[in-house]
């Protein structure tokens, strides 16, 4: 089924690494975004929805981050999918790794650079809406 507006909620869990060896449910990101329905990111719906596209990142120990999804200049492809939690600074982003390839299905991982500057791997968990 899908949500009135077309946009998924999608929630991506860190996945295994030498700190968290099983993953971590604690860590992760929550987001709404338009998908084909093959399960990848469908630009030309979040060109008419950008407002709508929106992202909270969750660290135990620390305060979430709200922000947006954004699609910007460069990267692979010419264009890059990143989260950004200040739209008037490029500082904050956090790019994701060849995002607009990606299926979000579960079970599927999907790697972003943190604010920490560091790859991290996350699982997409969850794909509702």
């Amino acid at each position: 089924m899908t949500s009135p507006d077309g946009l998924k909620h999608i929630v991506l869990h860190l996945a295994r690494c030498k700190e968290f060896p099983n993953g971590s449910t604690a860590h992760g990101y929550s987001l709404r975004a338009p998908l084909t329905e093959d399960g990848h990111i469908d630009a030309e719906a979040w060109k008419r929805q950008r407002e709508h596209c929106v992202v909270r990142r969750f660290w135990a120990g620390q305060p979430d981050e709200h922000g947006f999804l954004v699609h910007k200049p460069g990267g692979p492809g010419g264009a890059t999918w990143a989260f950004d939690y200040d739209l008037d600074s490029s500082e904050d982003d956090e790019p994701g790794y060849r995002l607009g390839q990606h299926r979000f299905v579960p079970g599927e991982y999907v790697s972003i650079r943190g604010a920490d500057g560091q790859m991290h791997t996350y699982v997409v968990a969850k794909v509702e809406g």
